[in-house]
Formats: C-alpha cells, structure tokens, sequence
C-alpha cells in the first residue's frame, strides 16, 4: 500500500470536466489530488441541453439540491421527447421517461394490450402511460414515492459554472490556461504531463481528457483510434441558437424531422434551445441555417452555433494513464438526450475504478468493454429513429431506408415485429417500454403477443386496462401547470448568461 496520492489532471473545462471534476471531488475528498486546467479562450460546445432521468440520481449522489440546481441552471422538467414527422410527414408520436401499464413479471403491458386490441379496446397506447398524459396537457409535480419519472431541460454552460464552484469549494485546483503540447514518457509511453502555454508544467499519474471534438490527449497524443458510424448515423452538421419564450415551456423536448435530418427545440425557463441536425450531402449550411430561421419560434438572440462532427466512438476510451470523458470519447448524436448521460456514465465508472497505486490492465480492459457496451446500446436504439420509417420523400431518408444495420439491432427489430417482445441487457440503459414507444411509434407493429395476455376473462382485461386508464386521468388531473409548478419550486428571479 502507498501513501501517495493519485494526481488527477483534468484537461478540459465544459460540462465534461467539471462533471468530472465535481463528482471526483465530493466522492475522493482529499484522498486523491485533482487539477483541472481550462482556458477561458476556448469556447465549449454548449448545446447539450435535454437529459434523461439518470442525471437526477446522479445529482443526489452528489448531495445537490435540486431547486438550487434548476434554479442556477434555468432547469425545467422534463417527461420525454415529441417526435413530429419521423415515421411519415405529419405523424408524432411520444417517447416518454414513465413506464406504460403494468408489467407481468411473464410479459410486458404492451402483450395485455396487443391482445386488447384484438377484444375491441381501441384506445392509444399513449393512454396508459402517466408522465406521457402529463407532457402533452403540460403538467407536472412531484410524487410520493418518486412516482414519476422525469429529467431537466437546463443551460448546460450555468450547469458547468454551478459544479464548478461546488468542485472547487471541494478542493480542485483549477488552472487558467491552453495546452500548447502533451509530453509523453520516454519509456512507458503514457502522457507524463501537459505542457501550457507560458511554459508551465503539470504533471499527473492520471489524466481525464475533456477537451471536446478536438480529442488532444487520447486521440492527438495517444492515437487510440476511432470507430467511425456515419454509415449508419449519417447527420454530420448542426446549428444551434436560442430564442425567448414566446409561451410557458412544456415539460418535454420536441425532435421535429425534416428532409436531410431534424431539429430540435428545447425550452427553458427564460428562453429556447433551438438546433437542427442535418446531413451535409443533401442540405448545405446557408439552406439549414435558412431552415433553421424559418421554424423558430421569436427573434434570435444569439448568433447562430455551426457544428461539424463525425458519429462514431473512441476504440479505446481508457488508454494507457489517459481516459476519454464527453465528446472527446466520441458522440452519437442529440437525439435522445445521452451526451451528458455518457459523461456521467464514464465519471462514476472512472470513480469505481479508481487505482490505489499502478494501474490494473484488468481494470483498464473492463472499463473499455462497460463503455463500449453503454455506446453500442444507444447507438442501436439511435439507429432505429432513421431506419423504421416510412419516409421515402427524400434521398436522405431513402439512404436510411436502405441502409444496412447491425445484427443486434436487426434481431431487436425482427423479435419485436414477430412477438412483440424486448430483451434488454447488461444494465441497457433505455428500458423495455422506450423501446416499445419508439419502436411503435415508428410504424412498427407487432404480429403475435405473449398468451398470458389471454388467460383474463373479457371482464377482466376490461376491468384491468380500464384501471389503469382511470388511474392515468385522475393522477393528470390533479397535478399543476409545469410552468407555475416551475416558478413556485425553482423560479430563477433574473435570466444569467452561461
């Protein structure tokens, strides 16, 4: 055993490092010695500003405060994703963050009400899920027994100001400046230290790189190669601007298709995320930003964001003494909210992987396999937005039509369109029922469902879908406006700037 501490170099501020930083912070204390070094004249990405649910676990964990938290970061809640257009011009369909049903331990509730269907139960499976009810008639509040399933809306520049300031009340030394080159060891060939501009020097045991799309240390100095997806998730380009609220914001994120991509819209409590995602072979950057401009809602108040990125993931994401957190690991694209989900995923599991003294080979070659696992998943599930669409009205989407796609998405398809069945795997992270919504949603419905489904009597599945039904409305009924249930909880008294 040693008494030494693991010096911990940060490379990157942005919401990946100070993600990091703030959860390596509260959870090491002074066990460990943790450097985070940024330069204010590197701009950050800064558009990720739709979550999933795990953020809020990963916020109590972190001993947040959840109304000083959304009210520093601008946060609205949020109960899941509105697709407009994706299956065929005109349709929407929701996918929410609640479950639908109830669940036999046997099958899951979509069995009981394929086979409702066939007894003459025609309502929409949208009917049986609360948080789903909810988002569209624009409620929310808390519940007993966290009895409902919800994510944030936020700033994600103001969410990398508040850890900041929680990380380095916890002890991280923060050091202004650019890193002009990484020096690696001679003998070892891991990254020895990083070399600022002005000549300064900081060395570490361990080095998190945050730097972004630019990839300095894993990829710049280490060369840990990349897996390129653009054969499957073909969206190479984005724009992103903001707008004032032109009506309360809604308790959900809308993904609104188009011809070569989609765009995104995301409201916060003083203002809107606006952004669209598009292919550069079918939608050229003038014609997206006068698409952009011509689908917001209110005057810009920003000057627009252009983006160009490559889907695809890091081969190896913990490579030598360096481990790749954020965009640096590789990007999936917007869709459904993972990018700040991915960095929490990699930092608690750095954290759980944490070496006393020399780093374990073992450790190394596990963190890699979870990581890749966690990328491959929602790659899959991304896959499927663009490929179960009925959509032929331009070539991108007759490219994704015809495009070929992996074994494992292809079997969860096929079972799914045969069964009516979803397996998840290892931790997967979107449950059974997101697969379902979207995977129906898409326009893909099942052939068959599970004969439990048959053992209740007329009355009974009446009785049963009915139930629950009843429960959804009443529930609905009784919760408040999402934005006066907002401004009571967590209202931010003035609007600030990231």
């Amino acid at each position: 055993m040693t008494d030494t501490k693991q010096r911990i170099v940060i490379a990157g501020g942005g919401t990946a490092g100070w993600m990091a930083a703030a959860a390596i912070a509260r959870t090491m204390g002074n066990a460990v010695d943790l450097t985070l070094v940024e330069s204010e004249a590197i701009g950050t990405i800064g558009v990720g500003e739709s979550t999933i649910p795990p953020l809020v676990n990963y916020n109590r964990l972190l001993g947040i405060n959840e109304a000083d938290f959304m009210r520093a970061t601008q946060a609205t809640f949020k109960l899941g994703i509105l697709f407009d257009h994706w299956k065929e011009p005109g349709h929407r369909y929701f996918h929410s963050f609640g479950l639908t049903g109830k669940d036999h331990w046997s099958a899951g509730f979509q069995h009981f009400w394929l086979h409702g269907r066939t007894r003459g139960h025609e309502q929409s499976y949208d009917e049986y899920c609360m948080e789903l009810v909810a988002a569209l008639e624009g409620k929310f509040a808390h519940l007993p027994n966290e009895g409902i399933n919800y994510a944030y809306q936020l700033d994600s520049g103001l969410y990398a100001r508040f850890l900041r300031q929680m990380a380095e009340a916890d002890g991280t030394k923060r050091i202004e400046g650019k890193i002009a080159r990484v020096e690696l060891d001679g003998t070892s060939g891991d990254i020895a230290a990083l070399l600022l501009d002005g000549d300064r020097r900081i060395e570490g045991d361990l080095f998190l790189d945050c730097t972004g799309f630019r990839a300095l240390l894993i990829e710049g100095a280490l060369h840990a190669g990349f897996d390129d997806w653009t054969h499957w998730l073909p969206c190479d380009s984005a724009i992103a601007l903001q707008t004032p609220n032109v009506r309360p914001p809604v308790p959900y994120t809308r993904a609104m298709a188009h011809d070569a991509g989609w765009q995104w819209r995301i409201p916060l409590q003083h203002r809107t995320g606006n952004g669209l995602v598009y292919c550069s072979r079918y939608l050229d950057r003038d014609a997206a930003l006068d698409r952009l401009l011509g689908n917001i809602e209110g005057e810009a108040l920003t000057e627009p964001n252009f983006l160009r990125f490559t889907t695809g993931v890091r081969r190896r994401q913990w490579y030598r003494n360096c481990i790749a957190v954020g965009l640096s690991s590789g990007f999936t694209e917007p869709l459904e909210s993972t990018s700040i989900h991915l960095i929490q995923r990699a930092v608690l599991r750095f954290i759980r992987m944490l070496p006393l003294g020399k780093v374990s080979e073992r450790d190394i070659a596990e963190y890699n396999d979870q990581q890749m696992q966690d990328n491959l998943q929602i790659r899959d599930f991304l896959i499927l937005h663009y490929k179960a669409t009925e959509r032929r009205d331009s070539a991108f989407w007759r490219q994704c039509a015809d495009m070929p796609i992996p074994d494992s998405l292809a079997q969860k398809i096929e079972l799914f369109r045969e069964t009516g069945r979803v397996f998840r795997k290892n931790e997967e992270l979107f449950a059974e029922n997101s697969w379902v919504q979207v995977m129906m949603g898409q326009g893909i419905a099942p052939q068959s469902h599970h004969p439990i489904a048959t053992k209740l009597s007329d009355e009974e599945l009446a009785r049963f879908l009915g139930g629950i039904r009843d429960n959804v409305r009443d529930t609905v009924a009784k919760l408040p406006e999402h934005h006066a249930y907002v401004a009571r909880y967590c209202g931010a008294a003035v609007p600030q700037a990231a």
